[in-house]
């Protein structure tokens, strides 16, 4: 139980780091962690994914106004882009203040409570979940449109793409960052050269892409209203999820962890800006229109650079990032999963790292929960989006609102612009998350609103119930000081064997009394496995009594605990120690030989006793050779 090692301890934004040597060897340890290029290809790919769909979602509202509306789609991507370099700059702040991670978390539960942090927890814990299943079910989504033949096997292709990130993250952050390096630069790269062939052309090198393709742009407007607008901009705000992951997962960086971090965010917003804006331009400059069946980062594609094989360099890119996406939430939950349980508010286990800084039961947990709900979904990426972008609203709202507090509370210079940054930015994802919410509740955001309280119910369920434990372990107070007790170690034999031997004679020194005790079964078979073994015991002589329990039920773990319970009644401050002798198979096929009786009786005196389980191991495999003198 590891509550008081890990209770209060905090690094605040003030904890000095070591200078940026550059040059300097990595440790051991650090090699397993994020260099700033690393962290951009681990922790971006769904912000980065998201710009296959984020200006799609903006062109889609808008074409509810017709032509008219369409040339709004500039002006709300600026927007956009405007809120995300207050993100941006919000976050980057975030990682200097709280460098051991947890971003909006974090900042919540120091500047707006407790219940607010686990309400922003709750709500990136759904956000990371759904982003796997969004980002793996759109990017097969566009495999299965290039071919169609697929379609039939899209849950087992979506599941087999799940299995293959989970598998690369349990070898470690940096060998997904090693594995998604290439798909991340081709993507970037062939967007940002879409972009600027696009903008040197006066007109579409083609249209192929749409051909055939009904337009699903309305009728003709005047005038596009306010609410129109709010819409297409919450719908917009989907490319903005990911923004928050460079924050939760800052002990995954190499030192100076807070200034590689910091880098990744700006250069992450950097790419996600130019590249929102850099598609909007397009837009307006072709005169775009969406269309049923084709995507409006193909036809921008198709537009700039033709029907060749670069515009299939772009699908092929888009299918992939958009398929490893779910990479991002690999980075960051289980570092999330592992501050909550710090603080007691998950099990311990996800705090606990393997050999390549990997959170492995974080990880593994995500990938359950996301393949049940690729399970429940079918493998359709539309019964997902109507859930998927409002946690990370709720996050972006409350981080925002507590960095407000926290430039109130410091006070340093610029406070006022910096708080008048974050507050601006806390009423845009809020009115976000508002709209978002509203227009989507019927087709499944219900859902979250749902789920988002019961969330919070687990964490606090678990926090009482370690409440409770450290309670009653005392935790926080002195102990009273140890004293030494009487020992009786029971050790529980059907044989003679070396294995008897052993176990005695590891009782022996373990404790000041030695039992030895067998199960005698109420038949006849049982009378005479008995009498055999009394009668070696004699002839054998260990200087240990054989004390026969009745076994009226056959059952191997009640007469040990009912022997327990006889011997704890008649002096209570002894101290029983029950030494359960084992064999160890040479390989783990064998085990399936062993008849399992050790853990049938260790399992009844767990449940059932107070007695201290020790479990002894004789390994069956080749002793090792005598050495020579």
């Amino acid at each position: 139980m590891s509550l008081l090692a890990h209770g209060n301890r905090r690094s605040g934004a003030a904890d000095e780091e070591p200078p940026d040597t550059g040059a300097a060897r990595p440790s051991a340890e650090d090699r397993h962690r994020l260099t700033a290029t690393q962290g951009l290809a681990a922790l971006s790919l769904d912000a980065m994914a998201s710009v296959a769909y984020g200006p799609e979602s903006i062109v889609l509202v808008l074409a509810a106004a017709g032509a008219y509306g369409l040339g709004f789609t500039l002006p709300v991507t600026l927007a956009i882009a405007a809120l995300l370099a207050v993100l941006v700059a919000s976050y980057r702040q975030v990682i200097a203040a709280f460098p051991d991670g947890g971003g909006s978390y974090a900042v919540a539960k120091r500047h707006l409570g407790r219940r607010t942090g686990l309400v922003t927890a709750a709500s990136l814990v759904l956000d990371y979940v759904l982003n796997v299943a969004v980002s793996v079910t759109a990017g097969v989504a566009a495999l299965t449109s290039a071919f169609p033949s697929l379609y039939a096997d899209r849950l087992w292709i979506c599941l087999a793409v799940l299995a293959l990130v989970t598998g690369v993250n349990l070898r470690g952050i940096v060998e997904s960052a090693k594995w998604f390096m290439v798909p991340t630069a081709v993507f970037v790269g062939s967007v940002l050269t879409m972009i600027v062939a696009g903008l040197l052309r006066d007109a579409p090198a083609s249209t192929e892409a749409a051909a055939g393709h009904a337009s699903v742009l309305a009728g003709n407007a005047t005038s596009v209203g306010a609410l129109l607008l709010l819409k297409a901009f919450a719908a917009g705000c989907s490319a903005l999820t990911g923004v928050e992951a460079v924050a939760n997962a800052v002990p995954s960086f190499r030192a100076p962890a807070q200034r590689r971090a910091q880098r990744t965010e700006v250069a992450l917003g950097a790419l996600l800006g130019v590249m929102l804006i850099g598609l909007s331009v397009l837009i307006g400059r072709f005169h775009l229109q969406p269309a049923e069946g084709v995507t409006v980062l193909a036809q921008l594609a198709d537009a700039s650079l033709g029907h060749n094989w670069a515009f299939y360099v772009v699908q092929f890119a888009t299918v992939v990032l958009l398929a490893l996406a779910a990479n991002t939430s690999f980075g960051g939950l289980p570092v999330l999963m592992a501050l909550l349980a710090r603080d007691n508010y998950l099990p311990h286990v996800f705090g606990l790292k393997a050999d390549r800084q990997v959170h492995r039961h974080g990880v593994l947990a995500l990938a359950a929960v996301s393949a049940l709900l690729l399970v429940f979904s079918g493998g359709d990426v539309n019964t997902l989006v109507p859930l998927f972008a409002i946690g990370v609203f709720v996050g972006f709202t409350i981080c925002q609102v507590g960095m407000v507090r926290h430039w109130r509370q410091e006070r340093s210079a610029g406070w006022r612009g910096k708080a008048f940054l974050n507050g601006f930015g806390a009423l845009l994802t809020g009115v976000s998350a508002v709209v978002v919410t509203a227009t989507k509740f019927e087709e499944g955001a219900w859902l979250i609103v749902l789920a988002l309280p019961l969330i919070v119910l687990v964490f606090e369920t678990v926090h009482r119930a370690y409440g409770r434990i450290g309670e009653r372990l005392g935790l926080g107070r002195v102990p009273e000081a140890p004293r030494r007790c009487h020992s009786v170690v029971v050790v529980p034999v059907s044989s003679l064997s070396r294995l008897t031997s052993k176990a005695l004679t590891a009782a022996v020194s373990l404790g000041d009394e030695v039992v030895a005790v067998t199960a005698v079964q109420p038949d006849a078979e049982g009378a005479r496995a008995a009498e055999s073994l009394r009668r070696d015991w004699e002839l054998w002589n260990p200087g240990v009594d054989l004390v026969e329990l009745p076994a009226p039920t056959r059952a191997l773990g009640r007469p040990i605990v009912d022997y327990v319970h006889e011997l704890t009644a008649r002096h209570p401050d002894n101290r029983v120690t029950v030494l359960i002798p084992e064999v160890e198979p040479a390989h783990v096929w064998q085990r399936l030989l062993q008849n399992q009786r050790g853990a049938v009786v260790a399992h009844a005196v767990r449940r059932d006793t107070d007695a201290v389980i020790c479990r002894l191991r004789f390994r069956t495999g080749a002793e090792p050779a005598p050495r020579k003198a």
